[in-house]
């Protein structure tokens, strides 16, 4: 059985910023790191957006915008994300990324397999595929058991689901100055549902049909609203280009507590994702750069979380989308209606100060936070 020092299960967004953290620090080249993963990574599945005042990843942003348009029903407002821009990373670029940069250090190796066990055995770690086994000091997983989200009822689970088209119109209709952040004018439903528009050409986008919500649709549902979308934007003809599809969990659920000594969830599976958003990759960039920091110094992974306030800012947000879904457009709305783009996009990376909190929380509807409060409190 071969060994490893550290062994990453998944090679999603998580396992691969981590690992390049690792590579570009140069502390880890005397420890050999292994990836096992079914996927190659050579294709391109998802997109990735975020903002940013930073040049985070400049070389592989394929698109970004100094504007955002937000809207409802009842009202349409650009917003003026300066100094952020709203930046758009393709999976096929970040997946080259990585791979060139750990290519070079011989010590990182890559498997194709599919895991289908691994534990912690006194000071070491199995992990086992369906072709062998791999013996390691510590295992960094990033592979989502949902089964322990679900089998629980003290956080709620939602998810962030989407399909989306990569379209090619005869027309132009689009400005590609400004993105489409959150559309909630489409048909609610009983459910939290908005369109993202992501234009880089006058002629070329991706709109994407998004909910918050507790199940999932048929694929004929995302597409149908779409193409009612693609035809109230004024578009008659057109080609799609690409598609992609996905669903990213909503929860605060303590994934950390099923860290061990030896072996740390990482990504969805150890609640990097934020979970009042769905947003992953700028979260990800600080939970990897903080994980790596922590590697040098910590030998226990028990250590590594610490709770804070946005954990329960986030976990309140859900109570009241878990419990009032048809809500979702009305807290956004008076989030964006008159807030600072600025301080919300702070706040929602979490970089706020405790009286910046309370001016954009103030924004929010009182009646169903309250509620949720006195509910959380009491339960």
């Amino acid at each position: 059985m071969k060994h490893y020092h550290y062994i990453f299960t998944g090679s999603g967004l998580s396992a691969l910023m981590t690992v390049y953290e690792m590579a570009f620090s140069e502390k880890f080249d005397d420890k050999s790191i292994l990836l096992i993963d079914e996927n190659l990574k050579k294709s391109n599945d998802r997109t990735w957006c975020f903002w940013d005042e930073n040049q985070l990843f400049e070389s592989i942003v394929s698109e970004k915008w100094n504007t955002a348009l937000f809207a409802d029903n009842n009202i349409q407002r650009e917003l003026t994300l300066k100094p952020y821009q709203y930046k758009m990373v393709k999976g096929l670029d970040f997946y080259k990324m990585v791979f060139d940069t750990i290519s070079i250090h011989s010590n990182i190796h890559f498997v194709n397999q599919n895991v289908i066990d691994f534990q912690e055995l006194g000071n070491h770690c199995v992990v086992k595929t369906d072709t062998e086994s791999f013996s390691c000091n510590k295992v960094f997983n990033s592979i989502l058991n949902q089964e322990t989200v679900k089998n629980q009822t003290k956080y709620p689970l939602l998810h962030q689901h989407f399909i989306g088209w990569f379209i090619k119109s005869n027309q132009a209709v689009f400005n590609p100055d400004c993105a489409t952040f959150m559309d909630f004018s489409v048909e609610q439903k009983g459910n939290t549902r908005f369109m993202y528009l992501l234009p880089s050409s006058e002629t070329e986008a991706l709109i994407e049909y998004t909910l918050f919500s507790k199940d999932l649709l048929s694929k004929e549902e995302y597409e149908t609203e779409i193409q009612n979308y693609i035809q109230k934007i004024g578009i008659t003809e057109y080609e799609i280009v690409e598609k992609e599809q996905g669903n990213i969990p909503m929860t605060s659920y303590k994934f950390w507590k099923h860290n061990s000594k030896n072996i740390i969830n990482i990504g969805s599976a150890g609640g990097w994702t934020k979970a009042s958003t769905g947003y992953t990759f700028k979260n990800t960039i600080k939970k990897s750069k903080a994980l790596v920091q922590f590697l040098l110094s910590e030998t226990d992974f028990r250590k590594f979380h610490k709770n804070d306030k946005f954990w329960f800012y986030d976990l309140l947000f859900l109570d009241v989308l878990n419990r009032r879904n048809d809500k979702g457009s009305k807290v956004f709305s008076a989030l964006f209606k008159s807030g600072k783009p600025t301080l919300i996009f702070k706040f929602l990376d979490e970089e706020t100060s405790f009286w910046e909190d309370l001016q954009v929380i103030w924004k929010c509807p009182k009646g169903l936070f309250v509620r949720a409060l006195i509910n959380r409190l009491f339960k």
